[in-house]
């Protein structure tokens, strides 16, 4: 007969459990960390010091540069202690609170990502309100309600999870306590949580969808009415860099959810990209698409530059 208790700790074994691969895949796991928070700080700094980006997109930007530190904080740097530790249990407080946090910064993200498609609609569709739509004070609140959506919809979450039954087993074939694989260990719950999980990816994940996606057929339909071809680049390039971002995390992520149970390797590697990757690439994919962001990069690295030959000299 199984037991249908709340198990008191998880073994998270990805990839199979292998093991000859550890130093590679830690070298890895350690590098697209630290260069996803190296990059994704560098443009929270230059849009914090460069007074010509404290604008509502650039705002918008920073959010999501913070959000992307937050996501690939909450699952690597405990992922490289199990490896370096060689200790893969985790207790059940440790994995639900990790499954808590990565809830609500996915929540926030996807929130996020929808919020600035509706920018670029007000921006080129609207211009003549846009700066009364998007005031500061309006994306100072509309920051606030995106965390607090998030947080409270985790938090739901997270009362449903607390109160699974676990009987199959404690083994999580992932990097990471996620709620794909945490349906794994369930058993007369698991029908439950598929319905949760369900419901979480049309609200979070589909709906938003949509709604960039009315929002963008709007953009275009208003961009072919603009007069003049300079006008029409100058609306595209605008648009470019978040249809991008668009793009990249929500094939790796609806990809990641609709591969079986049983692809363990595929989950993982799907997990891998829209976990740590996309979060490292959405700032570089921003600042090779925004001219006003390369070039307050180069003011900021040629600062930098100018510090270091100033101390010199006065070492000298």
């Amino acid at each position: 007969m199984k037991n249908e208790t709340s198990v008191q700790y998880f073994y998270i074994l990805p990839f199979s459990g292998e093991t000859r691969s550890k130093p590679f895949i830690t070298a890895f796991f350690f590098l697209i960390y630290v260069v996803g928070v190296l990059i994704n700080s560098s443009i929270i700094t230059v849009i914090c010091l460069e007074v010509q980006l404290h604008k509502p997109m650039y705002l918008f930007i920073c959010n999501l540069s913070n959000v992307d530190i937050f996501y690939t904080s909450v699952t690597v740097p405990k992922f490289l202690h199990m490896l370096l530790s060689g200790n893969h249990i985790v207790s059940s407080a440790q994995c639900y609170t990790q499954l808590s946090f990565f809830v609500t910064v996915g929540g926030a993200e996807e929130i996020l990502l929808f919020v600035m498609a509706y920018d670029r609609y007000f921006a080129i569709c609207l211009p003549l309100h846009y700066h009364h739509i998007m005031s500061v004070r309006n994306c100072i609140l509309i920051t606030i309600w995106i965390w607090a959506v998030a947080f409270i919809n985790s938090s739901m979450f997270l009362t449903f999870v607390l109160y699974m039954s676990s009987c199959h087993s404690n083994i999580i074939h992932q990097f990471f306590c996620d709620p794909k694989s945490l349906t794994q260990t369930t058993c007369s719950t698991t029908q439950m949580f598929n319905v949760v999980n369900g419901v979480e990816t049309l609200v979070f994940a589909f709906i938003p969808l949509m709604g960039t996606v009315v929002s963008y057929v709007k953009i275009l339909s208003d961009n072919f009415k603009m007069k003049t071809k300079e006008s029409r680049k100058k609306s595209f390039s605008t648009c470019s860099s978040h249809v991008t971002v668009i793009s990249i995390y929500y094939r790796a992520g609806l990809i990641g959810y609709l591969i079986p149970p049983y692809s363990d390797l595929l989950d993982s590697v799907f997990n891998i990209i829209y976990t740590t990757i996309v979060p490292m690439m959405n700032p570089i994919i921003y600042s090779l698409q925004n001219s006003n962001v390369q070039s307050a990069l180069l003011v900021l690295l040629k600062g930098m530059d100018f510090i270091k030959i100033d101390s010199r000299n006065v070492h000298r």
